[in-house]
């Protein structure tokens, strides 16, 4: 019983221990991130990932709330049904998945959002055009997901549509420089805008890389404080969120 005592004293002591030293950190990069409050590049733009706030993902419900948030950009994930329809799904879909009218009519009523469409399947893909000039957010539209194998089929099928170009960049090359001006060149010759990127392989000198080319770069996703933080001192484009309530509470608090 007393070894039984001990060590759950010991873990009680050890877990107080450690949410002490985690607020520390907490406090230590508040401070830090006062006092080099980063300037964000014009246009910077906040993005609400599908399933935000606890919403279910690839709903109208989801996009309302990212845009309630104080969200930019909602986003939500491109695929086709058994009929070759554009439906809101992130795997093949099912009965009730929500049809690409839906959405395009949500972002149609809210004239300043734009939509961040994320493809998963490009088979049908001139029918997402066909639906943008029929809901008249063609100019409010782009594309993610895109890989360097799907950029003939989005040239094909959306040319007006752009698009960010989805990269694996590797943890041990995002500092050298030699790897980076592959990945900018590789991006600059795919056509795309950007690059759209997990936020934990992102690095200051890749954004200064793509921003000295007039490139964008798109960070996903970051759905916590201490990642904001980190990512915000990159001065990404944009960054994705399932939390764009946490990240536009920084944004207004520090006045970025």
């Amino acid at each position: 019983m007393d070894i039984l005592f001990v060590a759950i004293m010991t873990v009680i002591v050890f877990a107080a221990l450690l949410a002490v030293i985690t607020q520390m950190i907490k406090t230590i990069q508040i401070k830090c991130f006062k006092k080099n409050t980063p300037v964000m590049p014009k246009g910077f733009t906040v993005t609400a990932h599908t399933g935000c706030l606890g919403t279910a993902p690839n709903t109208v419900d989801a996009m309302e709330k990212g845009v309630k948030a104080g969200a930019d950009i909602v986003e939500f994930d491109l695929n086709f049904d058994k009929n070759g329809e554009p439906v809101l799904s992130h795997n093949e879909p099912e009965e009730g998945a929500v049809h690409l009218r839906e959405a395009f009519k949500f972002l149609a009523e809210h004239k300043n959002i734009k939509a961040n469409v994320d493809v998963k399947d490009t088979s049908n893909l001139g029918t997402v055009a066909k639906y943008a000039k029929e809901y008249g957010v063609s100019d409010r539209i782009f594309f993610t997901g895109i890989f360097a194998k799907d950029v003939s089929a989005v040239e094909r099928l959306c040319p007006q549509i752009p698009y960010y170009l989805n990269y694996s960049v590797s943890l041990n090359g995002n500092n050298d420089e030699a790897y980076i001006s592959h990945i900018v060149e590789t991006v600059k010759n795919s056509g795309a805008i950007g690059i759209n990127i997990n936020y934990k392989t992102a690095s200051k000198q890749l954004a200064n890389a793509f921003r000295a080319e007039g490139l964008l770069v798109s960070l996903w996703t970051v759905n916590s404080k201490c990642g904001f933080y980190k990512v915000l001192k990159l001065r990404p484009d944009n960054i994705t969120t399932k939390r764009p309530d946490i990240l536009c509470d920084i944004l207004g608090k520090f006045n970025i």
